[in-house]
């Protein structure tokens, strides 16, 4: 039996490299502890589960699919297996066809040597490291569930295509016949966009330009992590040289979307979660707007301005998806480039936040960098700061009390939260090492934003 390593498990997945941490043995003991975490959560028999299956492109994920595929049968449950896709259409298949769960085979942005799984439940809620993915650990490194369910009580095996459907979903998301002609640059980094996002734009008025726009595992020219500023210098060279009106560039499994201006400049996911709340506030007045804790204060101030109701949230997709299901909300958004639609079985989509910017730029009849003008010229980011640090929670019991005696609003909501009226920050412990993450606003200037940092950087690294 291999031994399980256990920082395999993370906080909202299961990721590790292939094989030497995590291979197809472990994998047949991950589907079928996870059959015994879904049977638990829906308080039924393992025999009565349908769960089901989705892989990306990467060299291992056919294997390492049939073998989570393998434990999930032996343990007794079914599988509907909808084959290469992007992460978004195996949660579509999971919420339409009204599945216990399921698998999606994928190591999402990581080099090509990494593998792994996100797993949901019912609903295409997913497990995290605070519902399930700590029980599916305990069960899968003491080896349990270990015995066969039997050939008589072996689950099913399934296979459906439900690209159309899913396409259907998506477009409805806009009116296609708005989308007025435009040159676009599409990086789909070598992983599930062009397959899963391709199709959807067939049918729109726009001249493609498409890069490294079929699935190759081996990712020849850069890893599919485009908020890494080396792995989208292409796709920002390549706007300028076309003259393009915008660029569009997805991680490896496609559930995230990263966007170009017309002047090549990368787009803040808070400000584009800005401007997708104001697109979903015209097509609902008044809806609740979820946007994270690292987010700068446009989020709140368009959404407000807008009619709507706007509320933060903790940082990662779990905390997402349920808080949408208890407000109701329409739309969230991350900095981290996690956009959730509620009519999207409150999922995060690379493809919907794709249709819905090129609806935007089609009825505002302006590029993108104007667009983005207002919000450049008031609120001033410093993007995300990592800081090696020996003991996280007291540094931020350190800024807490500093602020927090300079005048400041103080919010533990994630982290630690230090609200003054002209600048804010967050500091959030990392999940897997000893780092702090500082992202800081100012609403004065740039240089106001640049002296701030310094100011609590010096702190947290001093």
């Amino acid at each position: 039996m291999s031994e399980v390593e256990p920082g395999i498990f993370k906080a909202y997945d299961v990721r590790g490299v292939y094989p030497d941490e995590l291979d197809e043995e472990i994998a047949r003991r991950i589907g079928r502890a996870f059959a015994s975490v879904l049977a638990e959560a829906e308080d039924k028999p393992v025999e009565e589960l349908r769960v089901g299956l989705g892989r990306d492109m990467r060299l291992q994920a056919e294997d390492m699919a049939a073998a989570y595929a393998d434990g999930l049968r032996s343990a007794g449950a079914s599988v509907l297996d909808v084959g290469e896709v992007g992460t978004e259409v195996l949660y579509f298949a999971v919420g339409a066809r009204d599945l216990d769960g399921g698998l999606a085979c994928t190591a999402s942005h990581n080099p090509s040597d990494y593998t792994g799984a996100k797993l949901v439940r019912r609903g295409a809620l997913p497990l995290s490291g605070d519902t399930g993915i700590g029980e599916l650990q305990g069960l899968v490194t003491a080896g349990e569930p270990a015995a066969d369910a039997g050939d008589d009580r072996r689950g099913s095996y399934e296979t459906a295509d439900v690209g159309d459907e899913f396409g259907r979903l998506a477009l409805s998301f806009i009116d296609p016949d708005r989308i007025r002609p435009m040159k676009v640059v599409l990086d789909g980094g070598n992983g599930m966009a062009g397959p899963m996002v391709g199709p959807l734009l067939e049918g729109l008025p726009l001249e493609r330009v498409e890069t490294y726009w079929r699935p190759d595992g081996n990712f020849p020219d850069h890893e599919p992590n485009p908020l890494l500023e080396e792995n989208r210098r292409f796709v920002i060279d390549r706007v300028l040289s076309e003259g393009a009106e915008l660029g569009i560039a997805w991680d490896g499994d496609a559930d995230r979307c990263f966007f170009i201006d017309d002047k090549g400049r990368f787009v803040e996911g808070d400000f584009l979660t800005a401007l997708l709340a104001e697109s979903i506030l015209r097509m609902e007045p008044g809806a609740t707007i979820l946007y994270d804790v690292r987010a700068s204060r446009a989020v709140r101030d368009v959404v407000e301005r807008s009619g709507g109701q706007a509320m933060v949230n903790r940082v990662g997709h779990a905390f997402f998806k349920s808080r949408m299901r208890e407000t109701g909300a329409a739309f969230g958004g991350e900095v981290s480039g996690h956009y959730y639609f509620r009519d999207f079985y409150c999922a995060d989509s690379g493809a919907i936040p794709a249709l819905l910017v090129l609806e935007l730029l089609s009825r505002e009849e302006k590029p993108m960098s104007e667009l983005l003008a207002p919000l450049h010229e008031r609120y001033f980011v410093s993007g995300e700061i990592n800081s090696e640090v020996e003991d996280a929670d007291a540094k931020m019991e350190e800024l807490a009390e500093r602020y927090g005696e300079a005048g400041a609003e103080l919010g533990h909501l994630d982290g630690v939260l230090v609200d003054f009226e002209d600048w804010h920050f967050t500091v959030r412990p990392s999940n897997t090492e000893p780092l702090l993450r500082l992202n800081l606003e100012s609403l004065v200037s740039e240089e106001d934003m640049e002296a701030r940092r310094d100011e609590v950087l010096g702190l947290i690294r001093g």
